[in-house]
């Protein structure tokens, strides 16, 4: 059972009124299922579960959903809203280097079509990731490819980019980062990723991971070319101006003012704006209001970082609207990449790729990106405007082909170097405006097309019209160009008679006359023409040399053509070695300069490449990659960017509806005076072109209407040259047509309802033959007269060969009365009055088959009459039923009565008509008749006026027609809408021929090959419509089968064609073929289509036969088959059949072979079928396929096998080798296919096809039967060893190596014990990739490796050495079903095993048969066996949990066996290391098919599955290059090569002598000599037994690719695993043991990390006292383990730099030695359940800081050692220099040979520095002393150490540092803090102050005692 649950979608679009009301369908396989409709919701939620039954089948890789979103419609088809289109998006970010900041923590964000992811958070400037991203993106590739994927800080690289470069990949390439804010910045740093895109299907390359990635030059391995210099580049485009832009506002405005009597402006209702995009980046223009020219002179300058990843720049005119969104009138894009070059495409390189060279961006050939002025022309959809919705409008999008011009653009793109901008719009200095004035000079230019045919017409109605326009000019329903004769008149289509339709032109073909005015860019187009001859002519050689070496011709004619070649090739490129010159050209710009050099360089590097090749060449096959290379940088320079000139487009319009159309570049038609060959592929010749729908969603898979028509191109100075293209006699006439009506039986004007008396061919325009005016230059050649238009009298019977008229008879009544006739007994289907039956009369040229009978095949009762109800004011009924009731008053019966046409063309004379140019209709509309009729109430006649002009002649004198013949004045001033009345009286050009000429045509169609199954039975019943012109014919069906062998001739006799012969032989006239399946009910399915030119024979008696070649089918665009047919179209003599090829023979009526000569020669062959047996058949109509048989068929022979009884028991055919006799052509090419029917025999005698293959190729099968040996397989021969084997001796089998390799002592060493301990089998696998530095001493040893084919990174069967596995029988997949809905494949139901040979047999029956090929064959039945699975890793698994990682486990089904390892989960990884070995028994043939899953394992909800593969186990059994088991080189009875086989060596080589046909091998001297096949070896000769050596498959490894299965994206490979099997048949005895491959465990081990001392660190701070201090202490930590940060304690004010700590730092970590990365498990998260395994570097970061306690501390410097790749320290603190880290800096790599790995040298000391960034450069922050000693568990145990200055504090002890008294922390130190900080800086002023108090206090007692010793003294003298 299938769960599909289908729960919601999101932002579905909107509709143009309302919303959708979208409903789900789900598809699989054939079977379809909906959800309910939710209404109005643009996100509906269904939350619905869809069940399949999977009817026991399991789901493989073929197994397909597709996920459908309707708008449900109660009434009609639901339309479509969404359709899954599935693309994969990977994203690896691998790492980053040199990122700007000092202690930053990096974290990239991808966007990826609005989807964003970010990486973890790392810390330091080159952080490694290793992430991957998934994106699944439902986007059609148009839209996907312009997308950007967004890096933050890197810029964008466009999806498209990536999609073209090789393998859709961009593998571990380093991105420049950039700021894209400040474009004057240089380089940001490095980002190292892998982008890949996977698209449903894809396999993903494989990246290739260096061993030592961190020695990356980044600047080698740069996404971009080597060597060129990234510059910021400003792109500067200059919009000057538009014109032309159509209508996109409503008119409504504009119709108010004229009902008001104001004059209305329609022509400039738009208001456009331009807006340009690159690498995400927009810029506009202003908005011009109602202007459909405007000038907006504005300059938009873009600055990119140059060369770009982005190649395109995006051009979108928009016209903008006040109230709703933005309306896009058109898009175009400037590609980069073909407007500038590095000049490499020159020196053969060719890939184009953009760089600079040099200071100037010039160089010989190279130039930077320039454009213009020049006009850049837009398409999309038709001009005309309507207010409904445009269904074409995302043609304006540029998504898909544009149908219509829609104006043009003048821009100029210049390049500027390293210039930063201030403004990123401004307005354009008027001098440059005055500049690009010169580029808009127009000249005259003529367009004359001529239509010779239209065919191929398949729906009929209103008569149809051609429309020819360039640019505006021609454009039938726009007004705003004058009138000109651009349409052709109407002509109703005619029936050829077989399948299509065609307008019957004659010998008077519609001419269409257009003159426009554009710029003269010959000098641009001419060079275009040149290099296009040279292409055609070159890829018709290269075409002629592949179909030669694809028919086996002999060396000498391969070597004649490839002469032929080289010499056309060489004589082209020096004939225009240089292209036309510019010299005088006035609208010359940069661009035209530098691609002439380049074009010019271009050619002469390949012609002298062809004269190398033409001298030095030996074999032709391998010059024609080289050739083909030639072609694609022709094809290169042949592209024109500055094309101004627009399209030719060729419009049909049916009646006033346009329904095809046709775009052909107007330098195809383009006449040039600088040579034949500059002139356009088809200008003046005639061209068959196939039309198409706008926007056809069916891709061509019908055709509207093939056209052949001759178009000539010039400019006006050149349209005499004209007349020399000319064929025929040009008639210009001015026509107008009579209308009357019939009232009461008399014709006149006065019924004549909405039509005027005189009026163009609508009827809509009034017109009067005095006012008619000839256009200037020409004049009245004749008077008017009466000329009927026969293109549109068109009877129901042209062009049948048989008919049925039908007439329907009519009866009414009164309710419940009886029957009578109605008024009008006799109708038309439409009611309308028709002759009676007696009034028919047989015209001429036809005779009745029968008379009059009642039509019963339809829904009447049994007598023929249907029953109806009017309903007022009707007076006929709407609807008919079968079943008579009382109230119906009307019924009618169909009488038909058929006719056939007369063969007697004398008596097919038609009636010429009405004498006086009427022609007659019931109604007033388009279906009008010749003859009169009873019914006819309408007639006209055409009135025609030839001019003739005045003063010129020859056929350029139409391209003097312009503007109108006159128009009614009456008409002038009246309101008509001008859309209608344009174009209605232009004057009508035809051409006519006075002769034309009869051809014979034969087409020899013989067979097709792989064609689609259209069938449910897998089989199609194919049958071609051969069309040619205008007659077709159709071949036989052939039934049930997808290789249909015709062998038909068809015949066209009497093909009249008009012009000389020698055009047609110049330019013949295609053939198509549209091949189509026949259905008993419904409709025909199309096949595909086919297109090719037959041989022009102008002389019948020429003896040259056509050669039948193989033609492509092709169904929307995609290969649908081939078919092998010729043609051959003879003139014939005048009429005479003699000279004709002899009728071919018939084998039926009407059915002629392909004649002898034409045929392929055939000769008595014989194949030889394998059939083995068949394998997972699935049902077929709900049973079980039990008795199958196979129908085997080639060349019309059929052979059966014998029915397998029980396939459940053994699917194998009893009798295994069938044999068929048939007549196969010789040559290869011709070979038909053999097709193989699967049969089942069922109950009741039915034998329905439940399966079916074609083998197309039968060259691999074909042998010499004299030559070939039958090759058993090894291990089935190994099963039966020969009686009296010699080979007893257990003493031999240890000393005789199978390969000889290894000298006996060495295999069987007692080291190997000892060994064991050192080496394990991971040993021999990491040898065997060659990871040395894994491997340990196991090279050293001389043992054996694996051969593991990891780098091609394929499985067995993928790998060309072993043939696929496929030597005994090649697995053929069975298919059933129709292709459907563009599914590349049908439904495969099952596996056919088998094999052929194919070989000639003599004619002569007396020469004796050849061997027979499958002679000794093993025994089919089943074999009980053991198989061992061994499970190594998985790579790039895809991620399932919301973490982007998955927890992978294994599941393995074997038969009905189940291994589910869910407990051996290995979490949170992408790249698992599984290293698992399963062991299980199974039987082959029935238990084949081994299936590998991984799955996610999930605690809480249901493991998702990841990925799947299948094994196909028979294929390594029965393979001679025994798969079954890999051979080890050497013989070894222990250690990891000890030999595991059955079977020893000695009994392999006896039977490889067995099957070989050879005498056994014989052995002597004590086993030291062998004798085998003649010749004598020795053990003291080993490599002489490699020419002995049977070629079996070696003992290794194969990556298994995982394919997505249920929810996953479709068919996408979701990584791959890396295994080998072995397989052992019971019946041999026990295999050898197993191999231990469990993984590695990582070891315990202590970075033990000494801080001495510090020296020269930056002083950050400065104290109160004004000194520079800093208080120093350390951090550290190993990458990966930022939660084990340690730091030392801090070495508080140091004055001078200097710190002491005396302290440990004690890491531990869990290290794999022969991975050297270091093992790092950790939580995500604390929710996480599991522990995320990490492998990382080891890296030691240390860093110096500035303790701060009231702040954040500061942060000083840090020193990055890689532990493998250790910097050596200096001896020194004098010796620290900055340049030890100059050639470590940002990872480049480090070339001093003196860098060490500690874990070799186990301990270091010495100092390191430390560096800080300021302004973008690294400056030294300090010097550091360090001891680093790495030790594992036991060392650490035997000497241990603690961290810091714990105990136990020993190896080595660290005493406290020994730090000046001045070191300590000043809060918690007062006195320290007096006497170091305040005494010592202030002491002086302490001892002053002192003294200063003391004297102050001197002085103040001394003036306190001065007045008393005075009063003293006086007192007492």
């Amino acid at each position: 059972m299938l769960r599909v649950r289908v729960e919601s979608a999101k932002g579905l679009p909107k509709k143009k009124i309302g919303s959708p009301d979208p409903i789900t369908s789900i598809v699989f396989k054939d079977e379809k299922k909906k959800t309910k409709a939710i209404n109005n919701e643009v996100n509906p939620v269904w939350n619905e579960t869809l069940e399949f039954d999977l009817k026991g089948s399991p789901l493989d890789s073929s197994s397909t959903i597709d996920v459908i979103v309707k708008d449900y419609e109660t009434i009609g088809k639901d339309k479509y809203v969404l359709y899954q289109y599935l693309c994969l998006i990977r994203v690896r970010i691998i790492e980053a280097r040199q990122l700007p900041g000092n202690n930053i923590k990096p974290v990239v964000k991808v966007n990826v079509c609005g989807q964003t992811h970010r990486t973890r958070i790392k810390r330091g400037n080159n952080p490694f990731y290793d992430e991957i991203f998934f994106y699944n993106v439902h986007m059609l590739p148009s839209e996907l490819f312009d997308e950007h994927i967004s890096i933050r800080v890197s810029g964008c690289l466009d999806v498209g980019y990536i999609y073209d470069e090789p393998a859709h990949a961009i593998m571990r390439k380093w991105l420049l980062l950039n700021d894209p804010d400040d474009a004057s910045m240089g380089a940001k740093g490095y980002l190292k990723v892998s982008l890949f895109i996977v698209g449903t299907g894809d396999e993903p390359p494989v990246e290739n991971r260096e061993r030592r990635e961190d020695q990356d030059d980044i600047e080698s391995n740069l996404l971009l070319p080597a060597g060129v210099t990234l510059r910021w580049v400003t792109l500067t485009l200059k919009v000057f101006r538009a014109e032309d832009i159509p209508q996109m506002d409503d008119a409504f405005s504009q119709t108010v003012k004229e009902v008001f009597g104001g004059e209305g402006d329609r022509k400039n209702l738009v208001d456009p704006f331009m807006e340009v995009q690159f690498a995400g980046k927009k810029l506009r223009t202003k908005i011009i209001e109602k202007n459909a020219n405007p000038e907006w002179n504005q300059l938009l300058n873009l600055q990119v970082k140059f060369p770009s990843v982005c190649e395109r720049l995006k051009l979108i005119v928009f016209d903008w609207d006040r109230l709703t969104r933005n309306d896009v009138v058109g898009t175009t894009y400037l590609d980069l990449t073909k407007i500038a070059s590095s000049g490499g495409e020159v020196e053969g390189d060719t890939t184009f790729v953009m760089g600079f060279l040099g200071k100037t961006g010039e160089s010989e050939v190279g130039f930077l990106p320039a454009f213009g002025p020049c006009y850049i022309n837009l398409y999309g959809s038709p001009r005309e405007f309507t207010g409904l919705p445009d269904p074409y409008d995302d043609l304006n999008y540029g998504k898909g082909e544009g149908v219509a011009y829609r104006g043009r653009v003048l821009v100029e793109l210049s390049t500027k170097l390293d210039e930063k901008v201030d403004k990123n719009v401004d307005n354009i200095p008027n001098d440059d405006i005055l500049v690009a004035q010169k580029y808009q000079r127009r000249r005259k230019y003529c367009l004359c097309a001529v239509f010779h045919s239209a065919t191929m017409l398949q729906e009929t109605g209103e008569p149809m019209q051609f429309e020819v326009s360039i640019g505006n000019y021609g454009n039938k329903l726009d007004t705003t160009c004058k009138p000109l004769a651009s349409t052709t008149q109407y002509s109703c289509a005619v029936f050829d008679g077989n399948q299509y339709y065609y307008l019957p032109w004659a010998n008077t073909k519609p001419v269409v006359v257009l003159t426009s005015f554009w710029e003269d860019i010959s000098h641009r187009l001419g060079a275009v023409n040149i290099l296009l001859y040279i292409v055609e002519r070159l890829q018709s050689n290269i075409t002629s040399l592949k179909t030669a070496m694809l028919a086996k011709v002999p060396e000498t004619r391969l070597a004649e053509i490839w002469l032929k070649l080289i010499n056309q090739i060489i004589e082209d490129l020096s004939r225009y070695d240089k292209m036309p010159d510019l010299e005088g050209m006035q609208n010359l710009t940069l661009l035209d300069i530098q691609i002439k050099k380049l074009r010019d360089s271009t050619i002469v590097a390949i012609r002298e490449a062809a004269r190398y090749m033409l001298e030095n060449a030996t074999d032709v096959k391998t010059t024609l990659s080289d050739i083909e290379d030639w072609l694609e940088r022709l094809n290169q320079l042949a592209e024109e960017p500055q094309n101004s000139m627009p399209d030719v487009i060729v419009w049909m319009l049916r009646g006033e509806k346009r329904v095809a159309y046709a775009r052909i570049p107007a330098n195809k038609v383009l006449y040039s005076t600088y040579s034949e060959q500059a002139c356009g592929q088809f200008c003046g010749k005639t061209q068959t072109i196939l039309m198409q729908y706008p926007m056809d969603k069916n891709q061509g898979l019908k055709v509207p209407v093939q056209i052949r028509v001759n178009m000539w191109l010039g400019l006006s100075a050149h349209e005499k040259k004209f007349n020399s293209f000319a064929e025929g006699t040009f008639s210009v006439f001015a026509e107008m047509y009579e209308n009357q009506a019939q009232v009461f039986g008399k014709w006149g004007t006065t019924g004549l309802v909405g039509r005027h008396k005189f009026s163009d061919v609508t009827g809509k325009l009034k017109l009067k033959q005095e006012y008619f005016l000839p256009p200037s230059g020409w004049e009245w050649d004749k008077e008017w007269f009466v000329d009927p238009e026969k293109g549109l009298l068109t009877e129901a019977d042209a062009g049948h060969f048989e008919f049925t008229d039908e007439v329907y008879q009519n009866e009414t009544r009164f309710p419940g009365g009886e029957w009578k006739p109605a008024a009008e007994p006799y109708t038309d289907v439409n009611g309308e009055k028709a002759p009676s039956l007696a009034e028919i009369e047989c015209p001429r040229g036809w005779k009745w088959q029968d008379d009059w009978t009642v039509d019963i095949n339809r829904a009447v009762d049994e007598k023929g009459w249907e029953y109806g109800v009017t309903i007022p004011p009707n007076d006929k009924p709407c609807s008919w039923v079968s079943a008579e009731k009382m109230y119906h008053v009307h019924r009618r019966k169909r009488m038909i009565r058929p006719r056939k046409k007369v063969a007697d063309a004398g008596a097919a004379k038609r009636d010429q008509g009405d004498p006086e140019g009427w022609e007659y209709s019931s109604l007033i509309g388009w279906k009008f008749h010749r003859k009169e009729r009873s019914s006819d109430t309408f007639r006209r006649r055409r009135w025609r006026r030839r001019m003739a002009p005045a003063d010129r002649l020859g056929a350029s004198a139409i391209f003097k027609l312009e503007g109108a013949v006159g128009i009614d004045e009456d008409a002038k001033d009246s309101k008509t809408d001008a859309s209608k009345m344009f174009g209605a009286n232009t004057p009508t050009v035809s051409c006519s021929f006075d002769r034309s000429y009869m051809y014979h045509l034969r087409v020899y169609i013989y067979q097709a090959r792989s064609l689609l199954a259209m069938d449910k039975d897998s089989f199609s019943d194919p049958y071609a419509h051969v069309s040619f012109l205008h007659m077709s014919k159709t071949t036989e069906i052939i039934k049930s089968t997808l290789n249909p062998t015709w062998d038909q001739t068809l015949i066209f006799q009497n093909l009249e064609i008009y012009g000389e012969p020698q055009a047609l032989a110049h330019n013949p006239p295609s053939i198509i073929l549209e091949f189509f399946d026949s259905d008993q009910v419904g409709k025909d399915e199309s096949l595909g289509r086919s297109m090719f030119l037959p041989m022009v024979k102008l002389n019948p008696s020429t003896a040259v036969s056509p050669k039948l070649l193989w033609y492509p089918i092709t169904k929307k665009g995609k290969d649908a088959g081939e078919v092998l047919l010729a043609a051959e179209i003879i003139l014939k003599d005048k009429g005479s059949e003699t000279e004709l090829p002899i009728i071919p023979p018939k084998r039926g009526e009407n059915l002629y072979m392909v004649p002898q000569g034409i045929r392929p020669v055939v000769q008595l062959t014989a194949i030889e079928i394998l059939a083995w047996g068949l394998r997972n058949m699935k049902t077929y109509q709900l049973t079980p396929v039990n008795s199958p048989s196979l129908v085997v068929e080639c060349g019309g022979e059929i052979v059966q096998s014998a029915v397998i009884r029980n396939i459940k028991k053994n699917p194998n055919f009893p009798g295994s080798v069938l044999f068929l006799k048939v007549l196969l052509p010789k040559e290869e090419m011709y070979t038909p296919p053999i097709v193989l029917k699967v049969i089942d025999h069922r109950p009741f005698g039915r034998k329905p096809v439940v399966g079916q293959c074609t083998i197309d190729s039968l060259e691999e099968y074909r042998c010499d039967p004299y030559m070939t040996q039958a090759d058993v397989p090894l291990g089935r021969a190994l099963s039966h060893p020969g009686e009296g084997s010699p080979f007893h001796s257990e003493h031999f089998d240890l000393q005789f190596a199978y390969s000889m390799s290894a000298a006996i002592g060495k295999m069987v060493s007692p080291a190997a014990q000892l060994e064991k301990d050192t080496i394990d089998w991971w040993s021999k696998f990491h040898a065997s990739l060659g990871e040395h530095e894994k491997c340990g001493p196991y090279l050293k040893k001389g043992y054996d490796t694996l051969k593991v084919s990891f780098h091609n990174m394929c499985e067995l069967e993928n790998m060309p050495e072993f043939q696929g596995l496929t030597d005994f029988c090649n697995t053929f997949k069975l298919q059933r079903g129709k292709n459907e809905d563009d599914d590349d494949d049908p439904a495969v139901v099952g596996e056919f095993k088998g094999s052929f040979r194919v070989y000639p047999l003599s004619d002569d029956p007396n020469v004796p048969a050849p061997p027979r090929q499958f002679r000794e064959l093993p025994d089919s039945g089943p074999q009980e066996c053991v198989v061992r699975i061994y499970i190594i890793r998985g790579l790039d698994l895809q991620p399932k949990d919301n973490n982007g990682l998955c927890d992978p486990y294994i599941k393995i089904s074997l038969g009905k066996k189940t291994i589910e390892d869910r407990d051996h989960y290995c979490p949170n990884t992408l790249n698992p290391v599984f290293g698992r070995m399963f062991e299980l028994s199974c039987f082959l043939p029935q238990d084949k098919d081994l299936k590998i899953s991984i799955y996610d394992y999930d605690l809480l909800s249901r493991d998702e599955k990841v990925g799947e593969t299948m094994i196909d186990l028979e294929n390594r059994f029965l393979s001679r290059f025994g798969s079954y088991c890999g051979v080890p080189q050497t013989y070894c009875v222990s250690g990891v090569n000890q030999w595991r086989d059955q079977h020893k060596p000695s009994q392999i080589l006896h039977s490889v002598a067995r099957l070989k046909g050879l005498s056994p091998p014989v052995i002597a001297d004590n086993g030291t000599t062998l004798s085998f096949s003649g010749r004598e070896y020795s053990l003291s000769e080993f490599g002489k037994f490699n020419s002995i050596r049977h070629k079996a498959l070696p003992m290794g490894l194969e990556p298994q690719t995982h394919r997505s299965a249920g929810s996953g994206p479709t068919h996408c490979t979701t990584g791959k695993v890396q295994m080998w099997v072995d397989v052992f048949p019971k019946s041999l005895g026990l295999p050898g043991p197993p191999f231990d491959i469990s993984p590695r465990k990582a070891k315990k081990h202590y970075l033990r990390v000494v801080i001495w001392n510090t020296t020269d660190v930056t002083l950050d701070e400065t104290s109160v006292t004004g000194e520079r201090m800093s208080d120093i202490y350390v951090k550290g930590w190993m990458t990966g383990m930022e939660e084990d940060k340690q730091k030392t304690d801090v070495h508080y004010r140091s004055l001078d730099g200097d710190g002491n700590f005396n302290w440990r730092f004690v890491f531990g970590f869990d290290y794999l030695p022969a991975e050297q990365l270091c093992l790092v498990s950790k939580k995500e998260h604390f929710w996480s359940l599991d522990k995320t395994e990490f492998r990382i570097p080891p890296k030691l970061i240390i860093q110096i800081w500035d303790n701060d306690k009231f702040s954040l501390d500061d942060y000083l410097g840090n020193v990055e050692l890689d532990l493998l790749d250790l910097i050596p320290p200096a001896k020194t603190s004098e010796k620290c220099r900055l340049e030890m880290l100059e050639n470590k800096r940002g990872g480049f790599p480090h070339k001093n040979k003196e860098a060490t790995s500690l874990f070799s040298q186990k301990s270091v000391k010495g100092w390191w520095p430390c560096v800080i960034e300021q302004d973008g450069k690294k400056v030294l922050a300090g010097k550091v002393e360090m001891t680093l000693e790495v030790v594992n568990e036991t060392e650490c145990d035997e000497k241990p150490a603690g961290k810091g200055r714990d105990e136990p504090n020993m190896n080595p002890k660290l005493d406290p540092p020994k730090r000046p008294e001045t070191s300590f922390f000043w809060f918690t130190n007062p006195c320290k803090t007096m006497k170091f900080i305040v005494w010592r800086r202030f002491k002086w002023i302490f001892i002053g102050l002192i003294i200063l108090i003391l004297v102050l206090l001197f002085f103040g007692i001394l003036l306190y005692s001065i007045p008393n010793y005075i009063s003293m003294k006086i007192v007492k003298p």
